[in-house]
């Protein structure tokens, strides 16, 4: 009778362990189906300092470099460069594996600025800052940007030039190197260039721009060439133009590829347009950055091209 007894404890024991381990086993299952895929390994995070103007030029330089960084697995943070704010002399007690900086200050300050980084690996776009130990460039030269306009400006015709350039704050990093574009220009004009350049500026107010072809044609109306660094303001600009019935007397270069540049150079109000691509400026500064964090090395400059946008260009 004990017999019996202790093979049916033995027995009843086995069919728990049994039951249990099938349990366990079908639950860690499903835990295992259920939980979330483990997440990629972040190896460096970054910070992009712009100007607080987030115009489509940097919104473009946002997306390549968030593009790049979900490629190298790489986290980046948005930031203000302004100096007012304070956050690119902070960027030294942040923690961050490197920073992205789109100067638009005096090179003087800027170059402050940017001391401040101390060892922290750093690169510049879209404008460059003369230093004894340069920092890796990415963007465009923009003496070959101002060389380009010139052979544009004298596409129009066989007659003297008498050209303006139209600066903006919404587009400060062509505004910094004005000397160079401005050197570029006249080298492809030469003799037909037939007095010094004209420069005007214009502030972030959208609308400024007409105000300030009012007063242009006003003050300066031989001006027969105007050369826009901005987007909105080529926009701006080409209404003004078809409301002041300048269109045809007046050669227009603009700067973008929005699509109302696109359609304003297919009706003829706008000769053409410079495009840079903001897009691979970013992506390429978060694959230098990334280069020169893992092997401390990295191209000193690339330079990101611009492109010619004319009705010949346009389908």
């Amino acid at each position: 009778m004990k017999y019996f007894l202790r093979a049916g404890i033995v027995c009843f024991s086995l069919l728990s362990l049994g039951t249990f381990l099938g349990s366990f086993y079908l639950v860690r299952n499903l835990y295992i189906q259920s939980a979330p895929e483990t997440a990629t390994a972040i190896n460096y995070h970054f910070s992009l300092y712009l100007p607080d103007n987030r115009n489509s030029f940097f919104t473009g330089i946002i997306d390549g470099a968030e593009r790049a960084a979900s490629e190298m697995n790489a986290a980046i943070s948005i930031h203000s460069i302004d100096p007012v704010k304070n956050e690119l002399e902070m960027a030294s007690y942040t923690g961050v594996d490197g920073v992205i900086v789109c100067p638009y200050l005096e090179d003087a300050l800027a170059r402050r600025q940017m001391d401040k980084l101390g060892q922290i690996p750093a690169v510049i776009i879209n404008h460059n800052i003369p230093n004894d130990q340069p920092w890796p460039f990415i963007g465009t030269n923009n003496f070959d940007v101002g060389r380009r306009i010139g052979m544009l400006s004298g596409n129009a015709g066989d007659g003297p030039i008498r050209l303006a350039m139209v600066y903006s704050d919404k587009s400060p990093g062509i505004y910094g190197e004005r000397e160079l574009v401005e050197m570029g220009i006249a080298a492809a004009l030469g003799d037909r260039l037939a007095a010094p350049i004209t420069g005007f500026r214009t502030n972030l107010n959208p609308l400024d721009a007409e105000e300030l072809l009012y007063r242009l044609f006003r003050s300066n109306p031989d001006i027969n060439t105007i050369v826009f660094t901005d987007s909105s303001d080529t926009i701006a600009a080409a209404q003004t133009l078809v409301d002041m019935n300048l269109v045809g007397r007046v050669q227009v270069i603009g700067f973008g590829a929005d699509p109302g540049i696109e359609e304003n150079i297919r009706k003829g109000v706008i000769a053409s347009s410079i495009a840079i691509d903001a897009e691979r400026i970013g992506y390429e500064a978060v694959r230098s950055l990334t280069a020169l964090r893992r092997t401390g090395y990295t191209a000193a400059s690339v330079d990101t091209g611009i492109q010619i946008i004319d009705r010949s260009s346009l389908k």
